[in-house]
């Protein structure tokens, strides 16, 4: 039979399970990745594992997002990385090295591979054809101890490029094209296949802007073919003898089909605060801004720092706006360096910032109150950019430069200068000194874990109450993301390794007296919560689902969620159900009393529940989708408490 790219990578790797679409399947990891904003937790589940070597073909531990050392907490989170990484086998890449998806496809990715890591945003790397998906930590440390991964089998959703982009369109137009299509929910259980004759028109850092926000998109993975592209990319890094070709086969077929004409497209814009709310640049220009942000893992690549460089030389931005660069590697900021780039970028009044995430993640670079910042990151959720009003639009590196020079938003098209031609080194610098390679293990055995007084041991965990009789503690709405559950940011993310005290953060951004209320019926048995659609999307961070459960939180019943959400809900013992009936939705309210009896039994005898509100007459049917070991992980209280008694037992 015919097969596509994504088919190929799954068989390859298939050790449980059928590849039918919507049935859980096992399959065999071959990569790790962690940063430090989810890595401080994988390392301590780690220990609790008591695991002595990683056993995958490869771990790398990033330091990324957690920069700024304005105390000695991420300072001491660094350390207690750094000594994970040499005690466990896993490379270690230093403060200020860059962001962890454009440094990994530098020095590890490799076509055929597979790749699971503790951020969302790892899917960036099926730019290179390979099976990249983002998971919650605790499955990312199960995958480090040699355990295969659990994810629902996604329907292929094939997307046909062809043309060339016209001048002042580039890769993030066309991810920004596909988000306009589909929305946020788009790509929910489907991997994203590239495919078409439009490919040869793309770099490998066109495709990895691309592949890096079909996260945005829900995806499950995005893939793209291993070709001449891949080589020339993997040479220019000096590691052609990893590439190897990847191709679907002629007669490939997809679930779900797609086309784009990349010749027809024009620049794109997100609006705030989503980034499905897409339209074109034309639509909105004039509109005054206060910052223009070129970088992240979104735009990660030479070519997008090239051409803002280029189109500023020997002019200064407008004196109303912060023009943030964010380099996204150490070596993409040498290369800048080497050729005058930066000095051009300097001199025309950029803010030059440390390689790493910075202001994507809100540590650092927030935009002053009622301003809007120009960006070229993936996310603008509320909130996320570290001021809690912001007004951030998603753009690409073009549109966010002209809008620099103007001081308001500027389609790039109506600027008085040609396109800037950027030629991409065929060599690029190769640093790996500041990447630190696994110690034997016999070195490694030695390492005494460095422990800060900041991190604290993870909570207990207990197992599925039989009977719930759970206060709404919040109802919330459609496309609730991970940055409103549990925010990210600098006044947040250094608390990572301490459950108690980021707990205090959560949902804040929607309702502020949420801490203290679970808090105060926590010893009463418990909460639910009760959300709209795509409940979760965004970041992978287990800590949305960690802190709210170490406050008490046993429910959530909402019309649909985001996957790594829905699943880091399981990991830690949390229920999920969906409404069989969407306008259910509308009959519970916050206060009131859930109860579902006989909880255990009930999942494990069937798909569907029925709930009562107390004080009144009539039930709320409700569904889950676990699949049976799903059900044991929740009986058990979570996925640390299944592994203690099963995988690693």
């Amino acid at each position: 039979m015919a097969m596509n790219v994504a088919q190929k990578l799954i068989e390859s790797h298939l050790v449980e399970g059928e590849m039918i679409p919507g049935k859980e399947i096992g399959l065999k990891i071959d990569q790790t990745l962690c940063q430090d904003a989810t890595g401080t937790l994988v390392m301590l589940e780690l220990e609790a594992m008591q695991l002595d070597q990683v056993k995958t073909e490869l771990s790398a531990q990033y330091v990324d997002h957690n920069l700024i050392q304005e105390d000695y907490k991420n300072a001491d989170d660094h350390l207690f990385l750094q000594s994970a990484a040499r005690r466990f086998g896993l490379w270690y890449s230093r403060p200020g090295n860059g962001v962890s998806h454009p440094v990994h496809m530098e020095n590890f990715g490799k076509p055929g591979k597979t790749l699971l890591g503790s951020d969302s945003h790892t899917c960036a790397a099926g730019c290179l054809g390979m099976l990249a998906m983002g998971a919650g930590g605790l499955e990312v440390a199960l995958a480090m101890a040699g355990q295969p991964f659990h994810v629902k089998m996604p329907k292929i959703f094939g997307i046909k490029l062809k043309g060339k982009m016209p001048d002042w369109v580039s890769a993030k137009d066309i991810i920004l094209e596909m988000l306009r299509r589909h929305d946020v929910k788009g790509g929910v259980n489907c991997i994203l296949e590239y495919y078409g004759s439009g490919l040869k028109n793309l770099t490998a850092m066109d495709r990895h802007v691309v592949a890096n926000m079909g996260a945005e998109l829900g995806a499950t993975a995005t893939v793209f073919p291993s070709d001449k592209e891949t080589l020339k990319f993997l040479q220019s890094q000096g590691r052609e003898q990893d590439w190897s070709e990847l191709l679907a086969d002629k007669n490939a077929s997809y679930d779900i089909d797609d086309e784009i004409d990349l010749s027809e497209l024009e620049p794109l814009i997100a609006l705030p605060s989503s980034p499905g709310k897409v339209v074109p640049v034309k639509e909105v220009v004039g509109k005054e801004i206060y910052q223009a942000y070129v970088g992240s893992s979104a735009n990660p690549g030479y070519r997008d720092f090239a051409i803002s460089a280029m189109m500023v030389k020997d002019k200064i931005v407008s004196d109303s706006v912060s023009f943030d660069i964010n380099p996204t590697s150490r070596t993409q900021l040498e290369e800048l360096a080497n050729n005058g780039l930066l000095s051009d970028l300097i001199h025309a009044g950029a803010r030059i910032h440390q390689a790493g995430c910075n202001g994507c993640i809100g540590m650092g670079q927030a935009p002053a109150t009622g301003r809007n910042s120009l960006r070229t990151v993936p996310r603008n959720f509320p909130g996320r950019s570290g001021t809690m009003e912001d007004s951030v639009y998603l753009c690409s590196p073009e549109t966010a430069t002209a809008s620099a020079l103007a001081g308001k938003i500027t389609d790039p098209r109506t600027m008085n200068m040609p396109y800037p031609k950027v030629k991409i080194p065929k060599k690029a610098i190769v640093n790996k000194g500041t990447i630190e390679s696994p110690l034997s293990i016999e070195e490694a055995r030695k390492i005494k874990l460095v422990k800060g007084p900041n991190i604290a041991s993870l909570p207990p965990l207990h197992p599925l109450q039989h009977d719930f009789h759970l206060p709404v503690m919040l109802k919330v709405g459609d496309n609730i993301s991970t940055d409103e559950i549990l925010p990210a940011g600098a006044r947040v993310l250094p608390f990572r390794s301490n459950i108690p005290k980021i707990s205090e953060f959560a949902f804040d951004i929607i309702d502020e007296t949420y801490h203290k209320r679970a808090q105060s019926c926590h010893s009463d048995g418990g909460h639910a919560i009760i959300a709209g659609e795509n409940y979760g999307q965004g970041s992978s961070r287990e800590h949305a689902a960690l802190a709210p459960r170490y406050l008490g939180l046993r429910l959530v019943i909402a019309k649909s969620f985001a996957r790594i959400h829905w699943q880091n809900l399981v990991n830690f013992g949390i229920l999920p159900l969906t409404f069989i009936y969407p306008e259910d939705y509308e009959k519970l309210h916050q206060g009131d009393i859930i109860v579902i009896k006989n909880v255990p039994e009930s999942i494990k005898d069937c798909e569907e529940l029925k709930a009562t509100v107390e004080g009144i007459n009539g039930t709320i049917p409700l569904r889950h989708t676990l699949s049976p070991r799903q059900v044991e992980v929740l009986l058990e209280g979570g996925l640390i408490n299944w592994v203690k008694k099963h995988a690693m037992g």
